[in-house]
């Protein structure tokens, strides 16, 4: 019994820094490519979010007649604890070799009060493991983030974090990935529809 997972980034904050936990607001004025995306995702799919707004928002527009499970906590960006909302130059001046090593380098290394790669790599996990027994044989519509997207992709890849690292995810972009019998499978990465 195969589990699909069909995994939405959120719409554009257009934000120009390190966006995690802060409750920014997508721009979904692209609604042709909303409801190509809706149009696209299996009718009887149940659609779950993070619970941060750009995720909810952008799940609300292409729910349709879905199912809607409660928006999900674990299921948000990496926490840039003292990095959020500063951008890579800004951060980079203050200290180089750590900014460097949490991109370059990711796993164990985390920003100040923020959650390392790993970190994120348990708790989105978690969450996906328990959606892949719940839903077991169906459709799930996983609306949220760059680095929460990356991570299950290199799971169901079995890429090291640097080459998952090298995927792009665009916002409003389709990427899918499988459950079953042998574990987790990678599907497509980045569709824009």
């Amino acid at each position: 019994m195969i589990t699909r997972f069909h995994l939405i980034r959120h719409g554009p904050t257009h934000a120009k820094c390190m966006v995690g936990w802060s409750d920014l607001p997508a721009d979904l004025s692209n609604t042709a490519a909303l409801a190509r995306l809706s149009e696209h995702l299996p009718r009887e799919a149940v659609v779950i979010s993070s619970d941060l707004i750009r995720a909810r928002a952008t799940a609300d527009a292409i729910q349709g007649d879905r199912l809607r499970l409660a928006p999900c906590p674990s299921l948000r960006e990496i926490h840039f604890g003292a990095w959020e909302l500063r951008t890579w130059r800004e951060i980079d001046a203050e200290a180089p070799e750590h900014i460097r090593a949490f991109w370059e380098t990711p796993g164990e290394v985390a920003p100040p009060e923020g959650e390392s790669w790993n970190t994120l790599m348990a708790r989105v996990s978690a969450r996906f493991d328990q959606l892949a027994q719940d839903y077991a044989g169906q459709d799930v519509v996983v609306v949220g983030h760059f680095g929460q997207i990356l991570c299950q992709i290199q799971r169901a890849g079995g890429l090291s974090p640097t080459e998952a690292f090298a995927q792009k995810i665009d916002n409003l972009s389709l990427s899918r990935i499988d459950h079953g019998p042998e574990g987790w499978r990678l599907g497509m990465i980045n569709e824009i529809l």
